[in-house]
């Protein structure tokens, strides 16, 4: 039986690489599943992260016992998995039956998101560390058999994030939501090969904030930021420590993705004292299996926190800078004509 694992999924859609698609405009509406074991992913554990489309969000808690053999299947090794090309960048390996060459557009967008986020939180920049490898299988039908096969436990989604002592994989299929599905779960990876630990609510919203595209880190998920704002017009208040406790799917709501979003998006974007917050955290995070709870630093640090909080997020929708905007063609790809961006979400 292969060993536990950290695992993300995301949405559905299939997309040639033989076909052009015109990018709609970047609707980010991510509500995302995710199961995530906050303890040493070397330890035996599963993680799940992912979207399930519009209905239901969350995170859950898989450990090394009957729950995670639940998902396994009878596979003992990499047969069905995509091998014939490879690519590597970094921390980057892409494996794939598709021949992408070393700067696809895709790889080298996956390279800037890599510094991005390292420099933006302040992890250690060691392109020899830890490598994510993304098994990007050639369509649907062959990438859905291999998880079907391998974790029979487990639903579809369009692409997952798994984590095992042996390496940080990320298996998807190529679709038209490759760019975001990709950006997501790549974060997810980088965190995980720098952080001893990532609890349920930052690892989902560190993921949404680096997930949308951008010249810099920060593009509004324009999704996101209306919601919320018509939110608190309609009386919402936040509930940080709520989040805190949130440690399996059935507790976490799509609600609860656009929230942990938007306290990364206000710590690392209001004031230099948030964002420093933040960055102290995550530096903690390299070392202990048990973290204190951000929320703490985070109030000392910030008096009237939630009345901040609020104002920051009524307003995030008129920043017209920062909002995300259509993009032209992308991935254009040299040996084919392979088009992706990034489709209205349903």
């Amino acid at each position: 039986m292969p060993p536990p694992q950290k695992i993300s999924p995301r949405k559905d859609a299939p997309l040639s690489p033989s076909r052009k698609y015109r990018p709609a405009p970047p609707v980010w509406a991510a509500t995302v599943t995710c199961v995530v074991q906050v303890c040493t992913r070397r330890l035996p554990q599963l993680v799940l992260c992912g979207v399930l489309g519009v209905f239901l969000a969350g995170c859950h808690t898989g450990g090394s016992g009957g729950g995670f053999a639940g998902l396994m299947g009878k596979r003992k090794d990499d047969t069905g998995l995509p091998q014939r090309h490879s690519v590597a960048a970094d921390q980057l390996v892409v494996m794939s039956n598709l021949k992408l060459g070393a700067h696809h557009p895709l790889v080298e967008e996956l390279k800037v998101l890599r510094n991005q986020v390292h420099d933006t939180l302040q992890l250690p920049n060691d392109k020899d560390g830890e490598k994510v490898t993304v098994y990007l299988f050639s369509n649907e039908m062959e990438y859905r058999k291999y998880i079907q096969e391998t974790y029979p436990g487990l639903p579809f989604r369009r692409a997952y994030f798994i984590g095992t002592p042996e390496r940080l994989a990320v298996y998807t299929f190529w679709g038209d939501k490759i760019r975001e599905d990709l950006r997501h779960e790549y974060t997810h990876g980088l965190l995980h090969a720098s952080l001893r630990t990532v609890p349920l609510w930052l690892d989902e919203g560190l993921a949404e904030y680096f997930e949308v595209p951008g010249a810099q880190p920060g593009t509004v998920n324009n999704e996101y930021a209306v919601r919320l704002a018509g939110a608190v017009q309609s009386g919402w208040r936040p509930d940080i420590h709520r989040l805190e406790q949130l440690e399996k799917v059935e507790q976490m709501h799509r609600a609860d993705y656009r929230e942990s979003w938007a306290w990364v998006h206000f710590m690392l974007h209001s004031t230099p004292d948030g964002k420093q917050v933040l960055l102290d955290y995550l530096q903690s995070l390299r070392d202990t299996d048990h973290p204190d709870l951000l929320s703490n630093s985070l109030i000392a640090a910030l008096p009237e926190t939630e009345a901040r909080f609020l104002n920051y997020v009524a307003t995030l929708n008129t920043y017209r800078q920062w909002m995300s905007t259509p993009a032209p063609e992308q991935f254009t790809g040299t040996k084919r004509n392979e088009t992706i961006s990034r489709a209205n979400a349903p």
